[in-house]
């Protein structure tokens, strides 16, 4: 995918949570059930979680190629790793 393309996907997708989160207040001010507010968390959950696995895609594809050129460096590697521990947590 292009980087516009992804770019513009995440912003997407961060907008419609978003307006899950917001949708998310509104129920406790309203006092929705505890479940439906849980499925709600559950749901904003995993669609941060799936943004986080995009920009790593990404972010970790240029890593890689940046790390196997012939000026790369190994350290890239490293912080890819590192990056995908924080993202699992």
């Amino acid at each position: 995918m292009e980087k516009d393309a992804v770019r513009n996907d995440l912003l997407l997708r961060l907008r419609r949570i978003e307006g899950q989160v917001r949708g998310l207040q509104r129920m406790i001010e309203t006092e929705a059930e505890c479940g439906q507010i849980l499925n709600q968390v559950a749901a904003v959950r995993a669609a941060l979680n799936k943004v986080g696995m995009i920009m790593f895609q990404h972010h970790s594809r240029d890593c890689i190629i940046k790390a196997t050129a012939p000026d790369g460096k190994p350290e890239s590697i490293d912080e890819i790793v590192n990056l995908l521990g924080r993202l699992i947590k």
